[in-house]
């Protein structure tokens, strides 16, 4: 189970988008998140009129690593860590480290 998913919210807690926030887009496999907002690059693509690409510099946002973010926690306004805890009928499930709630509630 990951500590950050899909459609989660998180706080950009290191680099140049430090304090911003965010939806988590996509996951990577390399410990890598895009996150709505955050990261933005400038990128310079070629006209490719088969694909209807119209060409030019558009922005665009860049993968992130995940030490570089954290989930953020409605109650407390801050960013939190994750924490797993297992249910007395067996199932796992992630929690705040700092309020001991439930995350997908």
């Amino acid at each position: 189970m990951q500590k950050i998913k899909r459609d989660d919210e998180v706080v950009v807690i290191a680099g140049k988008d430090k304090g911003k926030r965010g939806t988590v887009k996509r996951v990577l496999k390399d410990e890598r998140f895009v996150v709505s907002g955050v990261n933005m690059i400038k990128r310079h693509t070629k006209p490719n009129p088969m694909a209807g690409n119209q060409g030019g510099i558009v922005e665009r946002e860049a993968p992130i690593h995940a030490s570089n973010v954290a989930i953020f926690n409605q109650e407390t306004g801050k960013a939190d860590r994750v924490g797993f805890q297992v249910k007395d009928d067996g199932t796992k499930v992630r929690i705040y480290k700092s309020t001991q709630t439930q995350i997908d509630a």
